[in-house]
């Protein structure tokens, strides 16, 4: 296969693969950054101490993240079916790569939330700030750097997933792989593929770092 012969096919799965991640990667953080705060929150020790609610929001965020993707993808498709309408196409792979990321994004906020300075939340209470406010002004601002490297650990991993979807009729650059590196053999078409894949990663790892080096340097000068 020619470059001339599989620039448009890659160049769709490209826009195919961004399309997904981007939509995705936006329903995951606003599923998973609530589920995360949550989780912290309704712990013990935490402003909303529950502990049946969050062994609860424990339990499906663990089941979550247990699932391969590709089972996950399968098992999916009804509810697929039901909000798209369809479980073929990229905007049909937004619903399965939201609900494998969301556990793990969710996960990755808790952990970042968790290593807030517990002084400054307790300051904040002692001047009557309410636990809205407190998430606003502390939690958040203060795992800032943190949840900024979850997002791009997060874009990551549905870049890996988008993938994986390709093969079941996803689109993007994992059917491309499949349909004509695979299938027919093109291992140029495979390589160049593969290609394309490491150069976006390597782009979005980049681009966190700066951001959180950016953050860092604010933070450091903000003190």
């Amino acid at each position: 296969m020619t470059w001339s012969e599989m620039q448009p096919l890659l160049s769709q799965g490209t826009i195919d693969t961004l399309y997904m991640v981007l939509w995705s990667a936006l329903v995951t953080i606003g599923g998973g950054l609530p589920l995360g705060l949550l989780l912290v929150l309704t712990d013990e020790g935490g402003l909303l101490r529950n502990a049946p609610v969050n062994k609860v929001l424990g339990a499906i965020v663990n089941i979550g993240r247990s699932l391969p993707f590709m089972i996950l993808l399968i098992a999916l498709i009804p509810f697929t079916t039901l909000v798209v309408g369809t479980f073929i196409g990229p905007t049909a792979m937004i619903v399965p790569l939201s609900v494998g990321a969301i556990p793990f994004f969710a996960r990755l906020v808790e952990t970042a939330v968790r290593e807030v300075d517990h002084g400054l939340v307790e300051a904040v209470q002692a001047m009557g700030g309410s636990i809205p406010t407190i998430i606003r002004k502390v939690l958040l601002p203060q795992a800032l750097p943190s949840l900024v490297s979850a997002v791009t650990t997060t874009v990551i991993v549905l870049i890996g997933y988008s993938a994986m979807a390709g093969a079941v009729g996803g689109e993007g650059l994992g059917s491309k792989a499949v349909t004509y590196g695979f299938q027919r053999f093109e291992n140029n078409f495979m390589i160049a593929t593969v290609v394309i894949l490491i150069l976006i990663v390597t782009v979005i790892q980049l681009i966190g770092d700066g951001v959180v080096r950016l953050l860092a340097r604010r933070g450091r000068a903000a003190s």
